[in-house]
């Protein structure tokens, strides 16, 4: 095998890694997908990862992006900074995902919207 080949083996396996660890889970909503990925990644400053929670698991939600821009989030960090919270803000890490049906982006029974001024 030659350098060029492993090189090319190399990068496709982390490809497929990076697929595989930003894929949503069944069942996940948006709002615990985006917050598990910004535990794992950071915030870019865009919607990356709502971006793709939408392309994966609901393409025809052409709204998402924009709904989320209307509470405030402009970026996948204010999405929890100006629009949802935990509903148990006394629980440790991120809340377990208690699931929504295919292609929904509400979001799960976790999170509520914020309350403005508070």
């Amino acid at each position: 095998m030659s350098d060029k080949s492993i090189a090319a083996a190399a990068e496709e396996e982390l490809r497929q890694l990076a697929q595989d660890w930003t894929e949503p889970r069944q069942g996940e909503c948006v709002l615990c997908f985006v917050a598990r990925m910004l535990d794992a990644w950071g915030c870019d400053e865009t919607l990356r990862f709502a971006e793709r929670y939408r392309v994966r698991r609901a393409p025809r939600a052409s709204a998402l992006l924009r709904r989320f821009e209307d509470v405030g989030g402009f970026c996948d960090c204010e999405i929890f900074l100006n629009g949802y919270v935990v509903v148990d803000p006394f629980g440790v890490g991120l809340p377990a995902c208690l699931g929504v049906s295919r292609g929904s982006t509400q979001p799960c029974g976790s999170w509520t919207r914020r309350v403005r001024g508070r």
